[in-house]
């Protein structure tokens, strides 16, 4: 999975929670958080709370 311009896609997993709903994991292929959290707007609208990582970024020291 590779994007236009060479970069890899990594995977992003989290959950969205809407009201009234149960939560909903996600797992999806971004190049990006930006583009993950704009994936999951895109398929389920604004106004949830949203949270979606990379395993290997949430790994790393800061």
């Amino acid at each position: 999975m590779e994007a236009e311009l060479g970069e890899p896609k990594r995977e992003f997993i989290g959950f969205i929670r809407i009201s009234g709903q149960p939560e909903i994991q996600l797992r999806l292929m971004a190049l990006s958080s930006g583009e993950a959290r704009k994936l999951v707007i895109e398929e389920y609208g604004e106004g949830h709370v949203i949270s979606v990582w990379n395993e290997e970024d949430a790994r790393r020291p800061r």
